[in-house]
């Protein structure tokens, strides 16, 4: 028994030329309820900074970094033959290419701009920042779904899917897999960790765990994804996901480490 794959169309509405996608409501329904969960965690830590008022002003500079960082990230990550030979292409974000680590990349930066110019703990901001991202992570992967793209590899397990572009055999829906994985999953283990205030008091680790744990569900979800026809596999059979999520790893371990050896300074 197969599933059927649900026809849903990728454009949620229209208004009038403009169309609206799914992935597109994704990324501004995760950016909005990441925003109002840095406000509830802020609000764990009174008279303690970052308050409501430094969440709401990075609330930009971490959109900026996200759409920054996942477009030049997937243009030298993904695809960077294509945009030599056309550059004017990297600025048509309507076509599409995203990446996550790349949008790590650009929230590293504008954490870091943003903690040094307003002199407030970049560990603080990024750990309530960590512990939000899941949640536009999980949307992601439903609308990567629901688009029929980034599917898994043939299966022969009954939850196989036909995907309309991945040909006539079923495929494991991976997208599913790593929706759960690196979103759900993965909000629910760092919203346990910032409910204990022992936790919260070592800057980092909540960051620590978000990379690692990130990296970990990634590499785990690629086992199960094709990999994209362009790439294929690299070196040892891994996937350039897999490759990318190993210094993804590494720093995660690092501030783990490092934040639970510096207690905190008052």
């Amino acid at each position: 028994m197969l599933f059927e794959f649900p026809n849903i169309d990728p454009i949620a509405f229209s208004v009038g030329p403009l169309a609206v996608r799914w992935y597109a409501l994704a990324y501004i329904a995760g950016f909005l309820l990441g925003w109002r969960y840095c406000l509830y965690l802020a609000g764990l830590n009174k008279d303690v900074r970052p308050n409501k008022e430094d969440i709401d002003d990075y609330f930009p500079w971490a959109i900026l970094g996200v759409i920054l960082g996942g477009r030049f990230g997937y243009v030298l990550f993904y695809q960077s033959d294509l945009y030599m030979s056309d550059p004017l292409e990297i600025f048509k974000l309507w076509h599409g290419g995203m990446a996550f680590h790349g949008g790590v990349i650009g929230v590293v930066v504008s954490l870091l701009a943003y903690s040094y110019y307003k002199k407030i703990n970049v560990f603080r901001l990024a750990d309530m920042y960590s512990c939000a991202a899941p949640l536009g992570v999980f949307l992601g992967r439903i609308t990567n779904f629901i688009n029929g793209e980034l599917f898994g590899r043939v299966t022969d397990m009954p939850w196989g899917i036909v995907f309309p572009r991945g040909g006539e055999l079923p495929r494991h829906p991976s997208q599913i897999y790593e929706s759960l994985m690196e979103g759900l999953l993965l909000f629910l283990i760092l919203a346990l960790l910032a409910r204990k205030e022992s936790i919260r008091e070592h800057p980092g680790i909540l960051s620590g765990v978000f990379l690692f744990g990130y990296g970990a569900f990634r590499s785990i979800g690629e086992l199960f994804r094709e990999p994209d026809d362009h790439i294929g596999f690299l070196w040892g059979g891994t996937s350039m996901g897999q490759l990318l999520s190993i210094p993804m790893m590494l720093a995660g371990l690092f501030l783990i480490v490092y934040a639970v050896r510096h207690e905190r300074k008052t």
